[in-house]
């Protein structure tokens, strides 16, 4: 009965509230959500009470070697220096991605950077990895007593990875390796983002002999640090690839001894968007939310039909249904973003019980 209230609350309530705040700036709003939530984490009444409203039944999966005590996860870019990693299991998540974190910090993109649609359910967002830098959010997550495999975050945490901006694609996998070396002891699994729409560059990298080099040079760092169970190396693709570049994916991930795959990132496409929100087309960035779900579920499909791989679907999950229908598809584990940000904790708990 107590958690059948938080769903009305938080969209009746709540989300108003928050996207009045701050003058409707998103990203301070934003701010202010990560600063409570790391400052909530270390409050025994809000552990337990938090738990009162979320907790629900899930079953537990096996991905990639590591345990996921339920399928919902939180996607990338929500926390991205780690700040609130011990808060994100009282909310209900099965795990969560923190970063994208690259080798350098840097301030990201120029402000503002990130919009909402909210008649399409949907975001655009041009944030630029703006990040602390990997060695920062390693200094605290050791801080914190996290490391790989140790549970003390309550769950699983993956870290994505992406290049720093200034550095020149052909200096991308000696970036990476450098953001690796710092954070894989902290990591229960490390997603390779070379999807994102906003670093100039990055997305060159999911081509196939440049990709292969990449997650080459990750997986042989992995099993140089522990040659018996290397921590597991994920990689991220857009929602934009042709048929033939999603295959030239699969064969690099493949070929190297990549993990798993996670489908999809933001998209370039402003297709979905509804009247009101149409002005934002001509924004530069990725759009999330609803207008992806679709593709989203159909990059999920053609992946795990050509691949025996694990997926993660990530995009447009905005109901319990669209988790259900990209499990169908043939992921093993969904991700949140913009459904948090829309639908709150209530969908977590959704999906744990509908879709087990």
């Amino acid at each position: 009965m107590v958690r059948a209230l938080v769903g009305p609350g938080y969209e009746n309530v709540l989300r108003p509230l928050l996207f009045r705040a701050r003058g409707g700036d998103p990203e301070r709003v934003h701010e202010d959500m990560i600063r409570a939530l790391e400052v909530l984490a270390r409050t025994p009444g809000f552990r337990s009470l938090a738990g009162l409203l979320t907790r629900s039944a899930s079953q537990p999966v096996e991905v990639a070697g590591i345990r996921f005590p339920g399928r919902v996860g939180l996607a990338a870019g929500m926390d991205k220096d780690g700040r609130a990693a011990l808060a994100w299991q009282h909310l209900g998540f099965a795990f969560a991605e923190l970063g994208t974190v690259t080798a350098q910090a840097q301030p990201g993109n120029d402000k503002p950077r990130i919009f909402r649609a909210p008649a399409s359910q949907a975001l655009v967002n041009r944030m630029g990895f703006n990040n602390h830098g990997a060695h920062a959010l390693a200094n605290r997550l050791a801080v914190a007593g996290v490391y790989r495999g140790n549970g003390r975050a309550g769950i699983p945490l993956g870290i994505s990875l992406g290049k720093t901006k200034v550095v020149e694609v052909e200096d991308a996998v000696a970036d990476y390796l450098t953001s690796f070396d710092a954070v894989h002891p902290h990591a229960d699994y490390i997603a390779v983002n070379v999807s994102s729409p906003n670093t100039p560059g990055l997305r060159s990298l999911q081509d196939g002999g440049a990709l292969a080099d990449l997650l080459g040079a990750l997986t042989a760092r992995a099993r140089q640090f522990n040659p018996t169970n290397p921590v597991p190396i994920l990689v991220k693709v857009a929602p934009d690839l042709t048929v033939e570049q999603v295959d030239e994916v699969l064969a690099a991930a493949t070929d190297t001894g990549v993990s798993g795959i996670i489908a999809t990132n933001t998209t370039l496409s402003r297709e979905g968007l509804a009247a009101p929100d149409r002005h934002l087309a001509e924004e530069a960035g990725g759009l999330s939310g609803r207008p992806l779900s679709a593709r989203a579920r159909e990059v999920v499909a053609y992946v795990a039909a050509h691949t025996d791989l694990p997926v993660i679907g990530s995009g447009g999950v905005m109901t319990t249904e669209d988790a259900k229908r990209l499990v169908d598809s043939g992921a093993s584990l969904v991700q949140l973003y913009t459904g948090f940000i829309y639908a709150g904790p209530a969908l977590i708990a959704a999906i744990n019980e509908e879709v087990g």
